[in-house]
């Protein structure tokens, strides 16, 4: 394993965390806007529709999976920096 990979083993633990919370607060204010409501629709919320329940979802994802792309990439770009190799 090499130096860059070794450096960004913590700095990756530590992002994945990080991204985590900012794509929760990111979805929760993508809602509000969108739905006008505080919460989004769980899977087992009886009183909401399938639409609902599965746009949730699929906006949820698509935001989770947009942040951790860009605070991964901005990991390894910093990594790179530090040490002059990626960590691939």
């Amino acid at each position: 394993m090499n130096a860059s990979k070794v450096a960004y083993k913590p700095v990756g633990l530590a992002l994945g965390a990080v991204s985590g919370a900012v794509a929760g607060a990111v979805f929760k204010q993508v809602w509000k806007a969108l739905r006008h409501e505080k919460d989004a629709p769980d899977a087992t919320d009886q009183d909401r529709s399938w639409s609902e329940v599965l746009v949730a979802a699929i906006l949820q994802g698509a935001i989770f999976a947009g942040v951790k792309a860009a605070v991964d990439r901005a990991g390894a770009s910093a990594v790179r920096r530090l040490t002059g190799t990626w960590p691939g």
